[in-house]
């Protein structure tokens, strides 16, 4: 990714983050509120409405944290799964991994020889 694009994908990033305090301050409810019933590390917490990617911890917690965050708070999970995804991702292109899908083809393979060579092997056992 380029200078640029980080620099794009962090302003996305703060303007999510923003939005995601917004919502929480519109219900009247302080961090330290969210942080008990969520039950988030109060650093994740902070970094959730920072929008700091080099505070974030890894996008599989950052994505649990935020569904926690979105009950706590009365907003859609999905949603705000959403939104963090399209601010983290809008403008990349995903690029297939050829290997990956070689991979599922051999594995099938090996399934249907497999299949096939226990079938033989019954017909002439049988």
């Amino acid at each position: 990714m380029t200078g640029a694009a980080l620099q794009d994908q962090a302003g996305r990033l703060a303007a999510f983050s923003l939005w995601l305090a917004r919502e929480r301050e519109l219900r009247g409810l302080t961090r330290e509120a969210v942080q008990r019933a969520t039950r988030l590390p109060p650093a994740a917490l902070d970094a959730l409405e920072a929008g700091d990617p080099t505070r974030m911890p890894p996008r599989a917690y950052v994505l649990g944290y935020l569904r926690a965050y979105a009950g706590a708070v009365g907003l859609d999970p999905d949603e705000v799964a959403l939104r963090y995804e399209e601010a983290v991702d809008a403008g990349e292109e995903r690029v297939e991994r050829p290997g990956r899908r070689l991979g599922l083809r051999f594995a099938a393979a090996v399934l249907v020889a497999l299949a096939v060579g226990w079938a033989l092997w019954a017909w002439w056992r049988g």
